[in-house]
């Protein structure tokens, strides 16, 4: 990260507004001409609390949130119920600005509001500031925004403040207020935002060295997170049913999908619980539709006998499983990604699902589109496995990546007159688990149809859905389940992969990772190899069936591979031993798993270390952990 790069932090109290601010000062530089990307954090308590959403914008594409920032607006937590340091949280009317000054870079500016945060009390943030280089703005945001209108305008005023620090024109800025907004509101905001922004003009001498870059975009932007690309994926797939209950992080796809759907002839259904949720999908696609449901880890466990259900009678299944900090309630609110072997394991007996996890909003689309293909051609459960950094990050993305032709064939669903022809029992039931075929599919009957009837249960069967329990019939009906993940892996096998190389093809140290640590890792890699150091990396988003054959090769004549992964027990790196081997000192692991994502520059550090000497050495050390205590 460079100073001409912006990576802005509003960071504020649970009710601030802090969310909405930051995404309209996120669009407005979006409509500057820059490219974005947004994280954010706040916490799991219904009470609030400190919470803070960091911007990062550039003239070139970007794909993670950056080292650190270098832009801070601290509103203060106007909300905060116990001033005193003694308290449970601590001081929480200064905490948003002194939790975030341990990320905020050398040479870094800070905007606070001192309306809410008395500047007897950053007698520690003077001292600090002179020892960074911090270029340090007090603004009673506060009184500009009651001389206009209610206190909750000082987020306006503190942009205003913000462009003028950073010489941006107030255009983009007030331009999505007068789309957004109305009356009297627009008016007292727009007087807001240029009272802050007259202010600093005038009032401070601007000398920091962090600048806004200049950029013209080739064309249109959408500003979407992954829940939109999975939301927008599923609907272009034509699904119109989901069922679902709340919970972080899912509950972003749920909302989103049950607004559209609701324009659209769709059905959306929120129901009593995640059990309810998961067999109301089943039964909307066995009787004809695309449907989706999904939950969050603990909703998701409670999932688990209806995907053996779906494998077991092949109905066609979407779900989404949103990772959020483990076990049990966890950390609700912070990413992880630790669901991956329960998410490829669940249920009992031999599994028969496919199971994708991309790494950003493009394949989040792509991926669920894929999953609805799939799952309906081959009669089995899909599941998109993303998380909480996901599902919390916007980033700009060219609005014609998303101009395709939606899709609402039904996969392998015969028809009336085709069930003439095909096999049924002496009761007149259609043999619909036949596997005396040599199509390892048989075409799907819908209720309704003329012939199409047959059992559907849990239990084994015969041909025609009745329970049985016969030794020869229970090895076909298995192995016709579990050939079709075969037949989906050649199938795929075919498409361009969706897993992503970058870097050195002779590199002799390789990173592998999977999902939302994609974008970080590929940065990582792109400025190693700028500085000349020699390193590959493969992104898997491909989890089930996996692409042995490419990891393989990828992995070929490295010296050591490090598995970069946000858990502590090494889930990805136990899948790839599982399916190609014990690979003794090659694979290595760096993990994190404090409910925060990687930056750039730990991946980078951990390289460093991996590479231990001249020629392309290695390391002894086979896990690498981010030291316990330490802001990262």
């Amino acid at each position: 990260m460079t100073q001409d790069e912006l990576i802005w932090r509003i960071a504020g109290g649970s009710g601030d507004g802090i969310d909405s601010t930051s995404q309209n000062f996120t669009k407005a530089l979006m409509r500057h001409g820059l490219h974005v990307y947004t994280h954010r954090s706040y916490p799991s308590r219904i009470r609030g609390g400190h919470t803070y959403v960091e911007v990062r914008a550039s003239d070139n594409p970007i794909t993670s949130k950056g080292d650190g920032f270098n832009f801070l607006l601290a509103l203060g937590d106007s909300f905060g119920r116990n001033p005193s340091e003694g308290a449970v949280y601590g001081d929480e009317e200064v905490k948003p600005l002194f939790e975030n000054l341990d990320d905020l870079n050398e040479g870094g500016v800070i905007i606070y509001d001192t309306g809410v945060i008395d500047q007897e009390e950053t007698e520690e943030l003077d001292e600090r500031a002179e020892e960074n280089d911090w270029h340090v703005y007090p603004v009673d945001l506060i009184s500009i925004a009651r001389e206009h209108g209610r206190d909750v305008m000082r987020n306006t005023a503190g942009v205003g403040v913000t462009a003028a620090l950073l010489d941006m024109p107030l255009d983009p800025i007030e331009e999505l207020m007068n789309e957004a907004m109305g009356g009297d509101i627009l008016e007292a905001n727009l007087s807001v935002l240029s009272d802050g922004y007259e202010m600093a003009k005038e009032e401070f001498d601007i000398d920091h060295n962090v600048t806004l870059p200049e950029n013209d975009h080739e064309e249109e932007q959408v500003f979407l997170s992954g829940s939109h690309g999975i939301s927008y994926g599923a609907i272009d797939a034509g699904c119109r049913f989901v069922s679902g209950y709340p919970m972080t992080p899912w509950t972003d796809v749920f909302t989103i999908m049950s607004r559209e759907l609701e324009d659209m002839g769709g059905v959306a259904e929120q129901v009593e619980d995640e059990i309810a949720a998961s067999m109301m999908a089943i039964g909307a696609s066995h009787a004809g539709a695309k449907a989706l449901t999904g939950s969050s880890g603990g909703g998701f466990s409670l999932m688990s006998e209806s995907i053996g259900l779906a494998e077991m009678t092949e109905t066609p299944l979407v779900m989404v499983e949103a990772q959020r900090a483990g076990p049990s309630t966890g950390m609700p609110t912070k990413t992880e990604q630790a669901d991956l072997e329960f998410v490829l394991e669940t249920s009992q007996g031999d599994t028969s699902r496919l199971v994708f996890a991309p790494g950003n909003v493009k394949e989040t689309y792509e991926q669920t589109r894929l999953a609805f293909e799939l799952a309906y051609e081959y009669q089995m459960p899909a599941i998109v496995l993303y998380d909480d950094q996901l599902t919390g990050e916007f980033r700009s993305v060219p609005r014609s990546f998303f101009d395709r032709e939606p899709d609402p064939d039904l996969g392998t669903v015969t028809t009336e007159e085709a069930l003439e022809e095909l096999p049924h029992d002496v009761g007149g039931r259609y043999e619909r688990y036949a596997t005396d075929n040599d199509d390892v599919v048989n075409l799907r009957s819908l209720p309704g149809q003329r012939g199409g009837r047959f059992l559907a249960t849990g239990n084994e069967h015969w041909p025609d859905g009745q329970i049985a329990e016969d030794t020869q019939n229970r090895i076909k009906q298995v192995d016709h389940r579990v050939e079709k993940v075969q037949r989906v892996r050649e199938e795929l096998a075919e498409k361009p992969s969706p897993n992503t190389f970058e870097g050195d093809e002779d590199a002799d140290v390789a990173l592998l990772t999977w999902g939302s640590q994609k974008g970080v890792v590929e940065e990582a890699v792109r400025r190693l190899n700028e500085q000349g150091v020699a390193v590959k990396s493969l992104s898997v988003s491909q989890m089930a069936p996996l692409r042995r054959e490419e990891i393989a090769s990828f992995l070929e004549g490295v010296s050591k591979a490090l598995v970069v992964e946000m858990n502590a027990t090494e889930q990805f790196k136990g899948v790839i031993q599982k399916e190609f081997g014990d690979y003794g000192d090659l694979l290595g692991s760096f993990l994190k798993y404090n409910g925060e994502p990687f930056e750039p520059n730990e991946i980078m550090e951990a390289v460093e270390i991996t590479m231990d000497g001249e020629g392309g050495a290695t390391s002894s050390e086979t896990t690498l952990r981010l030291p316990r205590g330490d802001r990262t």
